[in-house]
């Protein structure tokens, strides 16, 4: 009896050893990869002081008509992330890519996330830049803040453009465990998790120089103070959202993920909605997921202009 109390006292300390070793050694590769990686990261765009901060813009092409695009929720690199759709429209229009603080390049900030500061940040991003006349174009979270933004700027947005864009009254999500998922950053498992099955890190085609920035800026911005300050403000910025509708006058589309409608069957019925009261919109849909500006960035730019130069006289 003894003897076997012993090895189960052996085994037990063998596993507990094991286990804080791998523990110690997931921890360190992450605090080391992150300190190389600084020095990897490569710089692009332009940097905008707004609200004592530096905010990261990408300008491409000098077409007469601009086109601002604001990214999804927790997109490592929206200028990376938007580069097809960039490209598509940048050969007719100059397009203005900004990275909201705490994404891309830009400084990370302490200012609670409410759909009004994230507006005022913007607005007067695009102000320093000098460009008051511009269509918007938002992808998923930025439908909600620009319902938000058109409606108090809506002498200068020109066009609303929604990319599979979330809207007020969509179907109330399970709250994301911030904190949990932070430890699991902060612990080195995020990396881990992410090296054993990359393919979970959704990326436009794009070459492989672009990818590792992308998967570097992923490490670096996952749930920094800015992206857990917004996604604890989901709720009270849907709920704010409710009261707002788009300007009459106002040229909206929406292009929508068929894969998204599938999942969700009032998402088509809860846009249309949004346009019921608007002179010029229509609603697009696309086969694919929610990221259609990886995949369906030609079409989406070919319909873009056809809707632009139909609703030139209502601009």
């Amino acid at each position: 009896m003894k003897k076997l109390l012993k090895i189960m006292l052996i085994s037990i300390c063998t596993i507990i050893t094991v286990m804080v070793v791998f523990l110690a050694t997931v921890y360190t590769v992450n605090l080391i990869s992150n300190e190389r990686e600084k020095g990897k990261i490569e710089a692009y765009g332009q940097k905008v002081l707004v609200d004592g901060k530096h905010m990261n813009v990408l300008i491409q092409g000098d077409g007469k008509e601009t086109i601002v695009l604001l990214p999804g929720y927790g997109t490592a690199s929206p200028v990376l992330d938007f580069k097809p759709l960039v490209n598509e429209l940048s050969s007719y229009y100059r397009v203005v890519v900004i990275e909201p603080f705490g994404y891309g390049l830009s400084d990370d900030t302490d200012k609670v996330r409410t759909s009004q500061n994230i507006v005022d940040e913007i607005h007067e991003c695009l102000q320093k830049l000098d460009i008051h006349k511009y269509t918007l174009m938002g992808h998923s979270i930025s439908g909600i803040y620009g319902l938000e933004y058109v409606n108090q700027y809506e002498k200068e947005v020109q066009a609303f453009v929604g990319i599979d864009s979330s809207v007020p009254k969509q179907e109330d999500s399970d709250e994301l465990p911030v904190s949990s998922l932070q430890l699991l950053h902060q612990s080195g498992f995020y990396r881990l998790i992410v090296k054993m099955n990359p393919d979970q890190l959704v990326m436009p085609k794009v070459d492989d120089q672009t990818k590792d920035q992308i998967k570097m800026l992923t490490f670096r911005n996952f749930l920094d103070k800015s992206q857990a300050s917004e996604a604890e403000n989901f709720r009270n910025n849907f709920k704010n959202a409710q009261r707002l509708h788009f300007p009459k006058n106002l040229p909206v589309v929406f292009y929508l993920a068929d894969q998204t409608e599938e999942e969700t069957p009032s998402w088509k019925p809860m846009h249309e909605d949004l346009l019921k009261n608007v002179d010029h919109g229509k609603v697009v849909t696309f086969k694919g997921g929610h990221y259609l500006h990886h995949t369906k960035s030609k079409e989406i730019a070919a319909d873009f202009r056809e809707f632009l130069s139909t609703n030139e006289s209502h601009r």
